[in-house]
């Protein structure tokens, strides 16, 4: 999927969230990214991959976290630092992210994954740039949203419609791939269940939104001789952008 089908929505995107349905997602999201995160004490800094218009970046700011936003789309991100000049923002592809190893203590996906044409790549990179994890959420390929999304009314709408949904197994296996020999640990979770039942977070894998950690150990050269400092410097831009390819 082009990143260009997103640049005209920029302007009404975060709108969504005022609604009575972005309102009830948005709070689950929230509580399970929470849980995913709180699997690392004293997290520093995070690259939200996909970021969009910043509105979960600047959730992870008003949480403690230093947190950089990146996205493919130029308007997207104009929109980002028209409401939050404050959060460093990188234009980059997901596929081949402008940081280098190590960068970043976590990288978090949420509903990027979906609109990214080669996401096992997207994956890969992700656990080159990350120290300790990988944050996934997704929309969940069974589920009654999903098939809303496929059948129902949103199967229409030039953004949800074209969203490519995951299963549990399918998030697992991209996950298990990308993270090879440095995976330590997969946990997971479910949650935006039917109307009445959007507080619940459970390895039920039915809520319209699947959330996913790969906990990975530090890359060798990381481990035996980075400090506090040099990582800092780390987070810099590098040469490695290339023509993009999906949503970031």
């Amino acid at each position: 999927m082009s990143w260009k089908l997103f640049e005209p929505a920029a302007s009404t995107y975060e709108g969504w969230y005022a609604t009575r349905r972005g309102r009830r997602t948005d709070r689950a999201e929230r509580a399970l990214l929470a849980w995913l995160l709180r699997s690392f004490p004293n997290i520093g800094d995070v690259l939200d991959v996909g970021c969009g218009t910043g509105h979960f970046t600047q959730w992870l700011v008003a949480s403690g976290l230093r947190a950089v936003a990146l996205d493919r789309s130029p308007a997207m991100l104009a929109e980002l630092h028209r409401r939050l000049p404050h959060i460093p923002v990188l234009l980059g592809d997901a596929h081949c992210l402008p940081l280098r190893t190590a960068a970043v203590d976590v990288v978090v996906f949420v509903t990027t994954l979906e609109f990214l044409e080669y996401p096992d790549t997207a994956l890969s990179d992700a656990v080159r740039v990350a120290r300790r994890a990988v944050v996934v959420v997704a929309l969940n390929r069974w589920s009654v949203g999903a098939l809303s999304r496929r059948c129902g009314p949103q199967a229409h709408r030039s953004l949800l419609g074209r969203a490519r949904d995951y299963s549990l197994a399918s998030l697992r296996a991209l996950l298990t791939a990308a993270a090879g020999e440095r995976l330590r640990e997969i946990r997971w979770a479910s949650s935006l269940f039917p109307d009445g039942l959007w507080k619940l977070r459970a390895q039920i894998p039915f809520g319209d939104i699947i959330g996913m950690v790969a906990i990975v150990t530090p890359p060798p050269e990381v481990a035996s001789s980075a400090t506090p400092a040099s990582r800092r410097r780390k987070i810099a831009t590098d040469s490695c952008l290339r023509e993009p390819q999906g949503k970031t």
